[in-house]
């Protein structure tokens, strides 16, 4: 059942470019009173001034913002009828020699975040029989060599929205997953960029696996799962496929094909994350300092506006 998003309260994790972005342009355009949640306040400013929106500087990995954020929503607008929790990085390099502070931090914003926003937004979303729509990725399907936190922590999202999806059921709310393949972001883009190798990679794997969707296509559909509260959300549409065929995808055959090019692609992939000297793309917005929280009097009280 389609329902209108007009007068409905959506709060976005990860709106300040990119998914988020478009997904809050597109919602605010039927109705959507919208709550912007991440880490560039400027931009989030601008976007909360075209939008009419209320805005929060905000780390999902840190529960005292997030809890900010709800609150100041409520305040803004009584509720919460919706959460996208959108907000997700990918690191550079492999496990061998990648900066270990970037990997783990992967999994930090794209499963704890997840996991942080879901416990700060539930009960809201209990009061008003809401909707979460959770993004992991087509990654929780398939893995690649070079992107394991980021595979590692799609694939647990996905089974952590399964399991919330039961936990709250009863409470007349929706839990959805939605698993896009490459989207047209800076973050795919950076990624691209940064790394030749993993650019060519993407090039010789099969639809959709290695092809890229406009970021305007994957914000429609996700405005379509939050009207029609859809569990399972696939951008483009043939990541279904991977879905039903995760097995084989898994396989030890599927395995053999990737390790054969991996041989060459990992270690030029390894050579061109050591020569970057960072951990994330170059539009991955670092954390806030834990000193703005704490050490700032009325810094989380005042930083969300019309």
């Amino acid at each position: 059942m389609k329902r209108s998003l007009s007068g409905q309260v959506v709060l976005v994790t990860g709106a300040a470019r990119g998914i988020g972005e478009h997904t809050a342009r597109l919602a605010a355009a039927r109705g959507a009173r919208l709550a912007l949640v991440g880490l560039e306040p400027e931009r989030l400013e601008a976007l909360a001034g075209e939008l009419g929106a209320v805005w929060f500087a905000c780390d999902v990995t840190d529960q005292a913002d997030l809890a900010a954020a709800v609150d100041g929503t409520v305040a803004a607008y009584g509720r919460i009828d919706a959460v996208l929790a959108n907000a997700g990085v990918a690191s550079r390099g492999t496990i061998a020699t990648g900066d270990v502070a970037a990997l783990v931090r992967t999994v930090e914003v794209n499963l704890v975040g997840v996991m942080r926003t879901a416990a700060a937004c539930l009960p809201q979303l209990i009061a008003s029989q809401g909707y979460l729509l959770i993004v992991a990725s087509a990654a929780s399907f398939a893995a690649l060599p070079g992107m394991a936190p980021y595979c590692a922590s799609k694939a647990g999202v996905e089974h952590f929205g399964n399991a919330v999806r039961l936990e709250v059921a009863h409470h007349g709310v929706a839990v959805g997953t939605a698993h896009p393949s490459w989207i047209d972001t800076d973050l795919v883009r950076d990624a691209q960029d940064d790394l030749p190798a993993f650019r060519e990679t993407l090039r010789r794997l099969p639809p959709p696996m290695g092809s890229t969707t406009s970021v305007q296509h994957c914000a429609e559909r996700f405005v379509d799962a939050l009207e029609r509260r859809r569990r399972k959300v696939f951008v483009p549409r043939s990541v279904a496929l991977m879905y039903w065929l995760r097995t084989l995808l898994s396989s030890r055959l599927a395995e053999l094909v990737m390790a054969r090019q991996a041989r060459t692609s990992v270690p030029a992939m390894e050579a061109q994350v050591r020569s970057l000297h960072r951990g994330f793309g170059a539009h991955t917005a670092p954390p806030l300092p834990a000193a703005q929280v704490l050490d700032e009097p009325g810094f989380i009280a005042d930083r969300y506006h019309r």
